[in-house]
C-alpha cells in the first residue's frame, strides 16, 4: 500500500520537500493510515506536520474520547496537535442546514484556518473507498460529468494521497504495522446516506465485481480528462457570451448539450451549486424562450432580455430598473415613455374626447417613490380590476395569449413582486382609476399616441 500511496502522491505531484502538510485526523483507520503513511517519509521529504482534530460534540463521551486518542498519537510523536471543538448540533439547528453538510463547512474552515496560519496544505483521508460512495451517490441525484468525477485527488491546496487505496488495504496496513485506530460508532448506523451505501450498496456491487472501487477510481480518472476538455470549452463559452448585464443567450444556444450543461455548471459553482439534470433541462428551455428556474434554495437561473443569469432570490431579476419619483420621461431597455400627471376634471375631458387609451392610466395617489419601472421578475403577482384575485404574471400572460418572444419586453410599475400597472393591459384593482380618485398618471409609450386604440 505504501507504494500505491507513493505513485498517487508523486503522480498528482501532491508533495514537494520542506512542505508544511495539516492533516485532519478523526482518530479513525483512514486518518490514522494517512498520519502514520506522513510520520513515515517526514525525515525523507523534511515535511513539517500539523494534524487538526474537530469534535463534534455529538457523540457525548465518545466525541471526548476520540479527542483524547488522537492528541496522545501526536503527543508520542512530536507533533503539532490544533483542536477544534464546536457544538456541530447545534450549529446545524441555527444555520438550518443537515448536520452533514454544517459539520464539513466547520472541518474544511477549520483547516483552511490553520493552513493559512502554517502555509501549509491540507492533506485529507479520502479514500478510493469514499470515492466510490460518492459517484454512486451523485449518480442518484441525476449528475452530469462533473458528478462522475469522484473526489478530485488534487484540489487548490487540498490533497488526497490514500485516493487510489481502499479502506480495506487501510485497515490491513494499519493491523500489519500495529497503529491503532477507533471505531466511530455513527458510521455503524443507516441514519446517513452515506452510511447505507457504504452499508447496503457497496457490498453489492463488489460481488459482482471485487475490484469494483478500483474500476470506479480509473473510471472517475478517464471522466476528469474529460471533464478538462468540457470545462475549457464552457469557459471559452462563457467569455464570448460575458456582458455585464449577463451571458448573452444567443451565444449560449448554440451550445450542444453536454457544452450547455459544463456552461451551467460552471455557473452554479459560483454559488456553490451542482445543478441537477432536471434543472438543466429547464434553463434550455428557458433559454429559448424566457423565465427562471430554483436550481437551490433562493438560487435562481433567469433567462431575461436576452440574457442569462445566476442569482440569490434577493436580488432583482430584472437589473433594467427605473425608479419613479415623478420624472416626465422616462428610457428603459431602449423603450422611451412620457409621463403625464392629470387631475380628474382633465382626465374625464381628455377620456370624453378619446384622446388617450384607459389602460395607459393608474391612480397617481396610489403609488409612491419608491415604485419602479421594470419588466418582469420571477415571483410578479398581479391583482386583477374587478375581481378579488391575485394571480402570477406569468399565469395571466399565458391567459391572455401574450407572445413569449413579447413577455419580456412589457413594461411594468411594481412595488417589490407586486404590479401596479401593465403596459397595454392597465393598473392593478388597487390602482385603478376610480370614483374618488383625483389624480391620474398616463404613461404615453413613444410609439402612441392618445388617438389610438388597442
Amino acid at each position: 500500500m505504501e507504494n500505491k500511496i507513493l505513485n498517487t502522491v508523486k503522480k498528482y505531484n501532491m508533495l514537494d520537500n520542506g512542505d508544511t502538510v495539516v492533516v485532519g485526523v478523526s482518530g479513525g483507520a483512514d486518518s490514522c493510515a494517512l498520519f502514520y503513511f506522513l510520520l513515515s517519509i517526514r525525515e525523507k521529504l523534511n515535511l513539517n506536520i500539523v494534524v487538526c482534530h474537530i469534535n463534534h460534540m455529538l457523540r457525548g463521551e465518545e466525541s471526548d474520547r476520540d479527542e483524547k486518542f488522537v492528541k496522545k498519537m501526536c503527543d508520542e510523536n512530536s507533533v503539532e496537535f490544533r483542536l477544534c471543538k464546536v457544538d456541530v448540533g447545534a450549529a446545524a439547528s441555527e444555520r438550518k442546514e443537515s448536520t452533514e453538510k454544517c459539520g464539513r463547512d466547520i472541518r474544511y474552515g477549520f483547516f483552511r484556518k490553520t493552513a493559512e496560519e502554517f502555509g501549509g496544505k491540507i492533506a485529507t483521508a479520502h479514500t478510493a473507498s469514499d470515492n466510490a460512495e460518492t459517484v454512486i451517490f451523485n449518480m442518484t441525484r441525476g449528475c452530469g460529468i462533473r458528478g462522475l468525477c469522484g473526489i478530485p485527488p488534487v484540489r487548490d491546496n487540498i490533497i488526497r494521497p490514500l485516493i487510489e487505496v481502499t479502506r480495506t488495504e487501510v485497515e490491513e496496513y494499519c493491523g500489519r504495522h500495529g497503529y491503532g485506530f477507533i471505531t466511530d460508532s455513527s458510521n455503524l448506523t443507516r441514519d446517513y446516506t452515506r452510511n447505507k451505501l457504504r452499508i447496503d450498496v457497496i457490498p453489492v456491487l463488489k460481488e459482482i465485481n471485487p475490484s469494483f472501487e478500483e474500476m470506479i477510481s480509473k473510471m472517475t480518472q478517464r471522466m476528469m480528462s474529460n471533464a478538462e476538455h468540457l470545462y475549457s470549452a464552457a469557459e471559452n463559452v462563457l467569455d464570448a457570451a460575458y456582458t455585464d448585464k449577463g451571458y448573452k443567450i444567443s451565444v449560449i444556444n448554440k451550445c450542444d448539450d453536454a457544452v450547455f450543461s459544463e456552461v451551467i455548471a460552471v455557473l452554479a459553482r459560483k454559488f456553490d451549486v451542482i445543478p441537477q439534470e432536471k434543472h438543466i433541462k429547464l434553463i434550455r428551455e428557458i433559454c429559448r424562450s424566457s423565465g427562471a428556474v430554483e436550481i437551490k434554495s433562493k438560487i435562481y437561473a433567469v433567462s431575461n432580455q436576452g440574457f442569462l443569469r445566476i442569482i440569490k432570490g434577493s436580488e432583482s431579476i430584472c437589473k433594467d430598473a427605473v425608479p419613479y419619483n415623478g420624472q416626465d420621461i422616462i428610457v428603459i431597455n431602449d423603450k422611451k415613455f412620457k409621463l403625464t400627471v392629470l387631475n380628474i376634471d382633465e382626465f374625464h375631458k381628455c377620456q370624453k374626447n378619446n384622446n388617450f387609451l384607459f389602460n395607459y392610466c393608474l391612480d397617481y395617489d396610489t403609488i409612491t417613490m419608491s415604485d419602479v419601472f421594470r419588466f418582469r421578475n420571477c415571483g410578479d403577482i398581479f391583482r386583477l380590476p374587478g375581481r378579488n384575485i391575485t394571480k402570477s404574471l406569468k399565469r395571466l400572460f399565458n391567459e391572455l395569449k401574450i407572445p413569449r418572444e413579447r413577455r419580456d419586453n412589457v413594461l411594468l410599475l411594481a412595488d417589490g413582486s407586486e404590479i401596479l400597472w401593465i403596459e397595454g393591459i392597465g393598473a392593478s384593482k388597487d390602482c385603478l382609476v376610480k370614483k374618488g380618485s383625483e389624480r391620474v398618471l398616463v404613461i404615453q409609450p413613444d410609439n402612441i399616441t392618445f388617438s389610438e386604440r388597442d
